[in-house]
């Protein structure tokens, strides 16, 4: 598991999420503070700080590694990685063979945050595993263990039910697939055109669904069809649930996606991004342009 460490208190509930994940999966906890070669901070700028970035950065994770401790112990096997580059390759390069990658949801509002949600759909596609957001308000509840994915029935929704599936499972939580059918003018002739779409619906849904409930006969199901619009719909399922699950297209250039960038932009609980691979052979190409870097600090506690 690979969390960023931001080096804010605000951002210690992020370290607790993936804390939590890690001690679920029983997997080492990396924590990695990405840095930039030269504070972008004056003196006469608010949070200016006599200290290098790289000394900042190091001090951040000294910081995650003893409240991470305080709370766990040492049952829990943890490595700090500082090195210096931007988000996108720092995360992307430590998180290659990882199982999760945990970032905070950005404190932005308006265009900013939309701007930060599409950085993250971005993150996904090109480190290769699932990026979950969380909220820098994120607390343990008993909400976590419930888990909403939403489909469309391209194969990006088959990527995030398979992942959807096994997390709750893991959870022992229930899944609620939601597939959000917007009403259109068509709806308005009858109700032969409204029985259409649903059949339509409830064939999409059974087909995406096809082998993971026989894999998971035991995990508890909810299938929700709804005209609400789908971004609105997903916030809905989400104020109630520990995790939504969107799917996204991985790649050096994914493409762009609205829908899952506005869904992410207006989450109020942590959101798990998965990315799709069209072939096996595209991740391999992935796989060799990636360079393993050379500029990493490594301490292990």
């Amino acid at each position: 598991m690979v969390v960023e460490v931001d080096g804010t208190a605000l951002g210690l509930p992020v370290v607790d999420y993936a804390a939590a994940e890690a001690i679920r999966h029983g997997a080492k906890l990396i924590l990695v503070a990405p840095y930039e070669p030269h504070s972008s901070h004056g003196p006469i700028t608010q949070g200016y700080g006599p200290w290098p970035p790289a000394d900042l950065a190091d001090e951040a994770l000294r910081a995650a590694v003893a409240h991470v401790r305080q709370l766990h112990g040492h049952g829990l096997a943890l490595k700090s990685v500082s090195q210096e580059g931007s988000q996108l390759k720092v995360l992307s390069q430590a998180a290659r063979d990882a199982r999760l990658l945990v970032v905070g949801r950005t404190r932005a509002r308006g265009p900013q945050r939309l701007v930060a949600a599409q950085g993250n759909i971005f993150l996904a596609a090109r480190t290769g595993c699932p990026v979950v957001v969380v909220p820098n308000t994120w607390k343990p509840t008993a909400m976590d263990r419930k888990v909403v994915v939403g489909i469309d029935g391209r194969q990006l929704s088959r990527s995030a039910v398979e992942f959807a599936f096994r997390t709750a499972a893991e959870r022992e939580a229930g899944l609620t697939v939601l597939q959000a059918q917007e009403a259109s003018r068509s709806d308005h002739q009858g109700n032969g055109v409204r029985n259409s779409r649903v059949r339509w619906a409830d064939l999409l849904v059974a087909e995406t669904l096809a082998g993971w409930i026989d894999e998971y006969p035991d995990l508890p199901l909810t299938r929700s069809l709804t005209a609400r619009p789908v971004v609105e719909a997903l916030v809905h399922e989400g104020a109630e649930a520990g995790l939504v699950v969107l799917g996204a297209r991985a790649g050096l250039l994914p493409a762009d996606d609205p829908v899952a960038r506005r869904a992410v932009a207006a989450m109020s609980c942590p959101v798990a991004i998965v990315p799709h691979w069209v072939t096996g052979p595209k991740r391999n190409q992935r796989a060799r342009r990636l360079r393993p870097a050379t500029d990493i600090v490594v301490a292990t506690y």
